[in-house]
């Protein structure tokens, strides 16, 4: 197959997977994802660190494991399908991204369902509480009442993933996809491409597909050729 024919299908670097605990590296996270993952009915957890350090990922791993789940961004905190002040049941788990960005409106919704989930901490009406935000609960600036009840249970700090550990998963990926990747091949990606683990393995999965169109091995100058035909055809994400 020539590289004329098929443009499309191997330029096109398709959106990361979705999130779940399966698809998570977890570095120096082991125990905040156990948690996550194990978390019980009645219990609320908050999970902080710095960008890119899986707090999204995590909030999304757990609503898609859980029936009837809601994950909000806050962003849309205020304007949310669950009202805290309703008679209906609390979702089994309920993820609340960002915290740090809630708006007064917002904060007064999360203020209301933290109340509303302690109620329901001891009855058959019992759910989750899964939030996330960049600073630890005492730090955060939002309202006083709110930073308390932040605190109230479960608080783990995410570490970002080192360069190493990026290393080391994104070579794992590759062997996975029985794809020989050379170390310098890594080292250029971490340090020209996006520092997002899940988007660099998009760009090696993409790489794969490439080499299979074209024939060709995988290597550094297949992966700039590979790059720069995207951007002319404006396929990055």
């Amino acid at each position: 197959m020539s590289q004329a024919l098929h443009p499309q299908l191997v330029l096109d670097i398709s959106p990361a997977a979705e999130p779940t605990f399966d698809n998570f590296v977890p570095g120096a996270n082991q125990a905040a994802l156990a948690a996550v993952a194990e978390l019980a009915p009645g219990r609320a957890l908050y999970l902080w660190g710095d960008a890119g350090a899986g707090r999204s990922h995590l909030l999304r791993a757990a609503v898609g494991a859980h029936a009837h789940a809601l994950y909000i961004p806050a962003t849309e905190a205020g304007a949310t399908a669950y009202d805290p002040h309703s008679r209906e049941p609390l979702p089994p788990l309920l993820a609340v991204d960002d915290v740090h960005r809630l708006d007064t409106e917002g904060q007064q919704w999360l203020f209301a369902l933290y109340n509303r989930w302690r109620a329901a901490a001891a009855s058959r009406e019992a759910g989750c509480l899964l939030l996330s935000g960049n600073q630890a609960p005492l730090q955060l600036a939002v309202r006083e009442d709110l930073r308390t009840r932040l605190g109230w249970d479960l608080v783990y700090r995410l570490q970002v993933l080192s360069d190493d550990d990026k290393r080391a998963a994104l070579l794992a990926h590759g062997a996975s996809r029985q794809m020989p990747i050379a170390p310098a091949l890594i080292d250029w990606l971490l340090n020209r491409h996006a520092r997002d683990l899940r988007q660099l393995m998009t760009v090696l999965d993409a790489l794969d597909r490439y080499s299979l169109a074209t024939r060709r091995p995988v290597t550094l100058p297949l992966l700039r050729t590979m790059l720069a035909r995207a951007a002319e055809a404006d396929t990055i994400p």
